[in-house]
C-alpha cells in the first residue's frame, strides 16, 4: 500500500494527545531539551528529522545515544535502510498512527527535529498531488542516471519554469520529483503545491517552539559537534556502511545518489572521500562544517516564515531556565484545553 493511500484513510484530522513541538536549526540543542522535558512530563520523544530516520550512521546524524534511548522512550529513530527514501509522506504514514497510539495510552508526545517540511505537512497538511506510478518513476531514474544534475535542472527549467524557480539547481531529488509529477499529471508541481490543504492532526493541546540561535552561536556549536562525532567514530561508521553497501563509494564519487538516499546525510560523501584518499580529513571537516552552517541558515529562514504555530526563540536548548519555562507553559496549555 502506498503512503498516499494510507494517508487517505485520514478523512478528518486525527485526534491526538497533548503535543509539544521542539523544532529549530541543527546543533541548537533540541535533543537535550527534549530529554529534560520528557522526563518531567512523562512524554515519548518522537523523531521529526529526516536524517535520523536512517538506521545507519547514528553518530553522523547526531541521533540520541543508546544510553539516552534507554533512559526515556524514543520513537521513529533508525527506521529506514540506506536505500530507502525519507519523505514527508513516508514520515506521516509512520507518525500519525503512533501519535494516535500514544494518545490512547494517555502519553503526551514531544516531536523533535529540524525537518520543517515534515512538521508543516503534519500541522498544515499535504498538497493533493496524485500518485506517480512506480514504473514512471523507475523509467525517469534510469533515463537520468548518466545525466549531470545541471542538465536535469536545465530540462526542468525548459519544461516547467515555475517549479524550477522553487528548487535549488543542485537538489537532484527535488528536480526529479518535479519532472515526474509533470510527466504523470501534465501539471507543474508548483501548481499542485498551491492547492488547499488541511491539517492531519487535531492535538488536544499544542505548544511549539523553534530554537533559532544566531549564526555566530550556531557556527562554533556545529564545529564542536563535528569534532565530537569524529572522535566518537563517525569516520569508522561511514567505512562500515561502505563495506556493507558495495557501490556506495562509487555512487558518491559520481554524484549519482539515487540508489542510496543515505548519501544525502551531511558529511557522508565527504568522509567517503577521506576513506578513499581523495581528501584530507581536515579539508573534509571544513567542508562539512561549511555545508551544515549553510543548512542551518536555510532552516532559520524556513522556520521564521512557514510555521506560525512555532514561536521562534533565538536561544539554544541548554539556555538557563528554558526547560522550566516551557514546562510551565505546556502545563498551562494542557490545563486550558481541559
Amino acid at each position: 500500500m502506498s503512503f498516499s493511500t494510507r494517508l487517505g484513510a485520514y478523512s478528518e484530522p486525527a485526534p491526538v494527545g497533548p503535543l509539544l513541538v521542539l523544532a529549530g536549526t541543527t546543533a541548537s540543542g533540541k535533543s537535550a531539551l527534549a530529554l529534560a522535558l520528557a522526563e518531567r512530563i512523562g512524554a515519548v520523544i518522537v523523531n521529526a528529522d529526516s536524517q535520523q530516520l536512517f538506521a545507519d550512521l547514528p553518530i553522523l546524524t547526531a541521533r540520541p545515544t543508546a544510553v539516552e534511548e534507554e533512559r526515556l522512550p524514543h520513537r521513529l529513530y533508525g527506521v529506514l535502510g540506506p536505500r530507502e527514501q525519507p519523505s514527508a509522506g513516508r514520515w506521516l504514514a509512520l507518525v500519525l498512527p503512533l501519535l494516535m497510539e500514544l494518545a490512547a495510552a494517555g502519553r503526551p508526545s514531544i516531536l523533535v527535529g529540524g525537518t520543517g517540511l515534515y512538521l508543516e505537512a503534519l500541522l498544515h497538511g499535504l498538497s493533493p498531488i496524485p500518485e506517480v506510478p512506480a514504473t514512471l518513476r523507475g523509467r525517469l531514474l534510469e533515463e537520468s542516471r548518466e545525466m549531470p544534475t545541471s542538465a536535469l535542472y536545465a530540462r526542468l527549467a525548459r519544461l516547467d519554469p515555475l517549479s524550477a524557480a522553487r528548487v535549488r539547481p543542485t537538489d537532484r531529488q527535488r528536480i526529479l520529483r518535479a519532472l515526474e509529477v509533470l510527466e504523470a499529471t501534465g501539471r507543474p508541481l508548483a501548481l499542485w503545491q498551491e492547492e488547499p490543504r488541511r491539517p492531519l492532526v487535531r492535538p488536544r493541546a499544542l505548544l511549539g517552539v523553534a530554537l533559532l540561535p544566531p549564526a555566530e552561536l550556531t557556527g562554533p556549536r556545529i564545529a564542536r559537534r563535528l569534532e565530537a562525532q569524529l572522535e566518537a567514530g563517525a569516520l569508522e561508521e561511514v567505512a562500515a556502511l561502505a563495506a556493507a553497501e558495495p557501490g556506495l563509494a562509487e555512487a558518491a564519487r559520481s554524484g549519482r545518489i539515487e540508489p542510496w538516499p543515505i548519501l544525502k546525510v551531511h558529511g557522508c560523501r565527504e568522509l567517503l572521500t577521506v576513506l578513499d584518499g581523495r581528501l584530507e580529513r581536515a579539508a573534509a571537516t571544513a567542508e562539512i562544517a561549511r555545508q551544515v552552517r549553510a543548512y542551518a541558515k536555510r532552516q532559520r529562514t524556513w522556520f521564521r516564515h512557514r510555521l506560525g504555530e512555532l514561536e521562534p526563540l533565538p536561544v539554544t536548548g541548554e539556555s538557563e531556565g528554558l526547560a522550566e519555562v516551557l514546562l510551565r507553559r505546556f502545563e498551562r496549555t494542557v490545563a486550558a484545553a481541559g
